[in-house]
Parts: C-alpha cells; structure tokens; sequence
C-alpha cells in the first residue's frame, strides 16, 4: 500500500499523514509513505509521524519512506525518528 505525500507537510497539509494512519488499520506487514515530494515537516508532522510508527510497531507493520531528500531525513534524525522507519531511494 502507497500513500503519497504533499510538497510541504505543514499547517493543514497533514492530510495526507493523517491519510497513512487510516490506511495503516488496512496495511499488512507494510506501509509505503513516497516522500519525493515533500520539501519540508513541521512539528506537528513529526507528531503525526512519531504516533505513526509507535502505531505500526503495535501492528508489526515496517513503515518504508520513499523517497526522502537529505533535509528531511536530517529532520527525522535529529528528531531521533529515522532509525523508526526504513528508506528507500
């Protein structure tokens, strides 16, 4: 299953993270998030991302990020999100 993500997740553009929480009742053994676009998170993004994987480590789905550019994957690691997901290029 692929959710994709909008450019900015900011503001009110956490739909489409919101959108992966519903899908991941229906996800089994893994949830794929596509990440080319996405430029930037806010903190409430990683909010939404950390309920995300502490979700799926409760349903023993892997969560894969597609597509993730440095700055944000630089933001997932300060954040100390990264090592919760894995990444595909």
């Amino acid at each position: 299953m692929v959710v994709v993500m909008a450019t900015n997740i900011v503001g009110t553009e956490l739909n489409c993270l919101q959108e992966a929480l519903v899908k991941l009742d229906g996800a089994q053994g893994e949830l794929v998030l596509d990440f080319s676009s996405v430029r930037r998170l806010d903190a409430r993004a990683l909010k939404v991302m950390e309920q995300l994987a502490i979700l799926a480590a409760g349903k023993s789905v892997k969560v894969v990020l597609r597509g993730v550019n440095a700055e944000v994957y630089k933001v997932l690691k300060l954040v100390k999100l990264a090592p919760r997901f894995s990444f595909l290029t």
